[in-house]
């Protein structure tokens, strides 16, 4: 009984800063309510105040609040879907980055974008709609069975084999992206970048939905894996002996954190080191114990996205930074500690 309840205590304290965070991000921008709060607007909208200025409304619930709402899913989302790897792979490095996943997804969205005009005509209704999205997902996918039957023999993942294989997977990824960058038009340019460099500028309510659809999935299936994973880090045959199907946890996790991934960088590009810092600062506090770690990320997921993203777009406003070179220059010295710490054992 006491494992659950202290659990419950640190996302009760999590989830409080997490709102806190929320609330000031509301209040930070470029944008002058003529001295009405914007905590105050939001609350003219949801009881439909006939004084509420549309501008004021644009702002605040199609702009802000949505902003908002798609750092909290997809830093959870990228929280989540790097611990699981981890905690697959009992490995700090295997983060969906790091091994190609986001690479993967990146690509098969720029192939979408550029290519998809061609032959969307003839895909039914519903795929031409989520093309990227699905493309997205299809493509970290791929990148995740290639790296692990590259870096897996006889159940057991070399570190090494798995990192060098996202290495190259990565690499031809990009080096296609580039070429697509090349031959796009000017319209399939700009969507090409915001891919590349990672961004929530394009938030809206109906891609929040998606995303909250996928998020409560995706958790409904990973969440309670906390134990499982645990079991995993004794070994694969010691976990087979406490009655964990292994081949079944391992297709699982695949499906699901590709599945996550690729959603989050259909909707917000890449956006990478999330799955890596996460996980790194919990397990400084909460060891390896997936128990407590798996929960957690999601909401420190959250915290991390976030707050990057409310820094990218205050920190040289009116402009804004891309999210996705704040988070790596957040991720670099990080991997490069986990990178001095695990040496001996890399």
């Amino acid at each position: 009984m006491k494992t659950p309840s202290k659990l419950y205590i640190y996302l009760t304290i999590s989830a409080l800063l997490l709102i806190f965070l929320a609330i000031g991000a509301l209040y930070i921008g470029v944008y002058d309510f003529n001295a009405v709060s914007p905590f105050t607007v939001l609350k003219q909208f949801l009881t439909s105040d006939p004084n509420l200025a549309l501008s004021d409304k644009y702002v605040i619930w199609d702009v802000r609040t949505a902003r908002i709402i798609m750092a909290i899913l997809v830093g959870s989302m990228l929280g989540v879907s790097g611990t699981g790897l981890q905690g697959l792979f009992k490995n700090p490095l295997a983060t969906g980055d790091l091994i190609g996943l986001t690479s993967g997804a990146t690509l098969m969205a720029a192939i979408a974008i550029v290519l998809g005009g061609h032959f969307k005509d003839f895909l039914p209704e519903a795929v031409q709609f989520s093309l990227v999205g699905i493309s997205a997902f299809a493509g970290a996918l791929l990148a995740m069975m290639l790296v692990y039957k590259i870096s897996t023999s006889g159940g057991i993942t070399n570190v090494v084999m798995m990192l060098l294989s996202g290495v190259a997977i990565t690499a031809i990824g990009f080096s296609i992206t580039g070429f697509l960058i090349y031959i796009s038009k000017d319209e399939q340019l700009r969507d090409l970048i915001f891919w590349n460099m990672g961004s929530l500028a394009a938030a809206t309510w109906t891609k929040n939905i998606a995303l909250a659809i996928v998020l409560v999935i995706s958790y409904m299936v990973l969440l309670p894996k906390g134990k499982a994973l645990n079991a995993m880090m004794l070994g694969e045959k010691d976990a087979q002996h406490l009655g964990i199907n292994v081949e079944r946890l391992k297709k699982q996790i695949i499906v699901i954190v590709a599945l996550m991934v690729g959603t989050c960088v259909a909707f917000s590009g890449t956006i990478g080191f999330v799955g890596l810092i996460v996980p790194y600062i919990l397990r400084l506090l909460f060891k390896s114990n997936y128990s407590y770690i798996l929960p957690l990320s999601a909401v420190f997921g959250s915290i991390l996205l976030l707050t990057a993203d409310t820094v990218s777009r205050s920190i040289v406003a009116p402009s804004e930074l891309p999210i996705g070179i704040l988070t790596a220059l957040m991720g670099g010295p990080i991997f490069i500690a986990i990178l001095i710490k695990f040496k001996k054992s890399l």
